[in-house]
């Protein structure tokens, strides 16, 4: 899964990449008119791994990721980098929000910053659907096709919701008609965090910008987040361990970095739960879809384990800890499951695969 980062130029959203996924691109101080795409991968903070890990004390613990793909600030009125493949690919949207002042940019103005974005991206899917609108109506008017017709029915409302500056995201679809769409890769359709990019001086007070500049609003509109990080002072908090990192984030207000908020809501909009495998050699989170059936999750294990799926062992991950994670007084207690392919896995279980694959 892909969350496609994106922003005006200088609203520190190269900063926010590197503290996303630890890279060390270079920040320009001015707007360098080069299109450089970057991507890379994000760690999802879980104290569920942690703690499970501590329980385990495996050779190796890994957490749920997902890629970031970041592109060039985008100025207003040029959706040249938003037609890339990349962006049309991403299943979610990061928007960073200059909410600092800047000497060159002048102080800030996150609502007119948000309303512009979402106007580039109603713009970019309006050409789209009216483009594709004059070839079905000349290939309709040749010869009429159900399927066409249907299609060129969805095209014009989707249109209509648009021209009235309607992200599509906020369009009520069926499922026929979503599933109809989906070769499109909308970009106004996808889920959206606005992250507000805060001055050092506020980094305690997000809630409180949010309020500032109106947004309010907008964080209640389908699909669509606000959210909040200092990138800089935040860079500064990484670089720092323990004692040391709690020390700076109490001093700041802050019970944890406040980057692990913004990593958990990207998760939550990209759809995703996480299930958990635990042992000696490994403790893992796996990211998958919301929803997954118990097959297709061994699938993201191995495929050889979905081929040969035959049931999956289920606990709870507050059942595990509170049995200082003992299998045996699970057992004991009725709280280890037997599942089919079908069951659906929620978020936070552990899961152990029966499957047998013949040679």
């Amino acid at each position: 899964m892909k969350i496609g980062l994106i922003g005006l130029p200088k609203s520190g959203k190269t900063t926010l990449f590197n503290l996303l996924t630890g890279s060390a691109i270079a920040t320009a101080r001015y707007d360098t008119g080069r299109a450089e795409l970057h991507t890379g991968v994000a760690r999802v903070p879980d104290p569920r791994v942690e703690r499970l890990s501590a329980l385990f004390k495996p050779k190796k613990t890994t957490y749920a990721s997902f890629e970031v793909v970041d592109l060039a600030g985008i100025a207003k009125g040029e959706r040249g980098g938003l037609e890339t493949k990349e962006f049309r690919d991403a299943d979610a949207l990061l928007h960073v929000v200059r909410a600092f002042p800047d000497e060159v940019a002048g102080p800030p103005d996150p609502r007119r910053d948000i309303v512009d974005l979402e106007t580039e991206l109603i713009l970019a899917d309006l050409e789209v659907i009216e483009r594709r609108l004059e070839r079905l109506e000349a290939s309709i008017r040749k010869q009429h096709k159900e399927v066409e017709a249907r299609e060129q029915e969805i095209l014009r409302r989707l249109k209509s919701a648009l021209e009235a500056e309607t992200p599509l995201r906020a369009v009520a679809l069926s499922r026929e008609e979503a599933k109809a769409i989906r070769g499109f890769t909308f970009l106004s359709e996808k889920p959206i965090l606005h992250c507000l990019n805060l001055d050092e001086k506020a980094i305690g007070d997000g809630p409180a910008v949010e309020a500032k500049y109106g947004l309010r609003d907008i964080a209640g509109r389908p699909r669509t987040r606000i959210g909040w990080v200092s990138a800089v002072i935040e860079t500064e908090v990484a670089q720092l361990a323990g004692l040391e990192q709690q020390a700076f984030l109490a001093d700041l207000g802050l019970k944890e970095p406040a980057i692990h908020r913004v990593l958990s809501d990207c998760y939550a909009l990209l759809g995703l739960v996480s299930f958990f495998t635990v042992g000696e050699d490994e403790v893992r989170a796996w990211p998958i879809p919301e929803g997954t059936r118990a097959q297709d999750a061994a699938g993201a294990v191995h495929s050889d384990i979905a081929r040969g799926f035959i049931r999956a062992e289920v606990n709870t991950y507050d059942d595990l800890v509170a049995a200082s994670g003992s299998f045996a007084d699970l057992r004991t207690r009725g709280q280890l499951r037997l599942e089919g392919k079908d069951y659906v896995v929620r978020d936070g279980e552990i899961c152990h695969f029966r499957f047998n694959v013949a040679k």
